[in-house]
């Protein structure tokens, strides 16, 4: 197989288990993705209790932050020499047009996921996102060949579950105003943007297949996410969105002016760091590990509007999260004694091998991984 980034042999593969830097980068990648969506959330909601209400402003928050990716970009090589690669070497014109091309799709994804957002209320919002999951399994068993195991059937079951109570649970919160049309115009905005996000992730997944360095995967993100936000850019140019959002720094947000732009810029950034987030962990794992990451973190963000904001948590919202918990932790907990199982038998082994195999019996499970074994690719680091 040809491999988009190569690097000195002596270099092992970032998505080994057995790579001391594995584990810090997973649980690194992880933090950028709780941090960036709990507080994008926490920032999102602060902007709309005080008038904040351009769609044009939440679409062009999600991807503006691409210049943070610089910083993973260039401080291994420049700063902490701990590689020997040069930023964007053998970064060829294929990758650059698939990133291209996913940063379209990302940047179309956040313009749904707004539009939505603006003219549902948070019930039916949440309840049609939580699909995503549920299309993520399907798209990734077709793409990437995901093994549907009861490990990850039982999570995505009960992430499902609690996501719909949760939306039963603010059933009453319909905006005032919301006409049929702008409802259905929200409806399917909103299941356009849970199907986009549930191809994101697989699709990135067979192009990060191929990659084995986690600073290739950062430079791909930085594509993605200047293709995103030169759509978004150019939506608003055409809409009035620029000045849509100096008038509403100047006259409608409450807080002020200063304050406004504040919140903008934090949102820029706690929205970059859940992407990065999100990316790092279909690199280091798989897709559907990545969406059920983000479909937890749903919880979390309820629990942050109770914490932050003084929502009401009633014995419904008690019941979601507890399911939520329980699907993923049983996950994560499935993952640990497979993990604990195929590096007994091969320490070379990566996630996407340890997500994929089921309990079966030991000579089987050795079969398997001497097929994996002569199957994977030469392993290479680039940084």
């Amino acid at each position: 197989m040809n491999n988009f980034s190569s690097s000195s042999p002596s270099e092992a593969d970032q998505k080994s288990m057995a790579n001391k830097r594995y584990l810090p980068l997973l649980l690194l990648n992880y933090a950028f993705l709780f941090v960036g969506s709990l507080s994008s959330s926490l920032l999102s909601k602060y902007y709309f209790n005080h008038k904040g209400s351009s769609r044009w402003v939440s679409t062009w928050v999600q991807s503006a932050g691409f210049p943070l990716l610089v910083i993973p970009i260039l401080l291994p090589y420049y700063v902490f020499k701990s590689t020997q690669r040069q930023p964007f070497t053998r970064f060829t014109p294929k990758i650059l047009v698939l990133s291209i091309l996913i940063g379209f799709m990302l940047g179309l994804n956040n313009l749904l996921f707004s539009w939505g957002n603006s003219y549902l209320p948070v019930s039916t919002s949440s309840l049609l996102l939580s699909s995503q999951l549920v299309f993520n399994l399907i798209l990734s068993v077709f793409l990437v060949k995901q093994k549907i195991t009861f490990m990850n059937l039982n999570c995505v079951i009960l992430l499902t579950l609690s996501s719909v109570l949760l939306a039963l649970e603010s059933s009453n919160d319909k905006p005032h105003g919301l006409t049929r049309a702008k409802y259905f115009v929200g409806f399917f905005a909103t299941i356009g943007a849970g199907l986009l996000f549930a191809l994101y992730l697989p699709v990135t997944e067979m192009v990060y297949k191929k990659v084995y360095c986690y600073a290739m995967v950062m430079e791909m993100q930085l594509v993605m996410e200047v293709a995103a936000t030169v759509l978004a850019s150019v939506g608003m140019a055409f809409d009035g969105g620029f000045k849509e959002m100096k008038r509403e720094a100047g006259e409608v947000f409450d807080k002020g002016e200063r304050v406004y732009w504040v919140t903008v810029g934090l949102n820029i950034v706690s929205w970059q760091l859940c992407f990065m987030g999100t990316a790092g962990m279909v690199f280091l794992t798989c897709s559907l590990t990545g969406g059920i990451c983000m479909t937890a973190l749903l919880m979390m963000n309820v629990v942050g509007g109770v914490v932050v904001y003084g929502d009401e948590f009633g014995g419904v919202k008690a019941v979601s999260t507890v399911m939520c918990a329980w699907g993923f932790c049983s996950y994560v907990y499935g993952i640990y004694v497979k993990r604990k199982m195929i590096k007994h038998l091969d320490p070379n082994s990566n996630f996407r091998e340890v997500t994929d195999i089921r309990p079966v019996g030991l000579s089987n499970s050795i079969e398997m991984t001497q097929t994996i074994a002569s199957s994977s690719p030469p392993n290479h680091l680039g940084v």
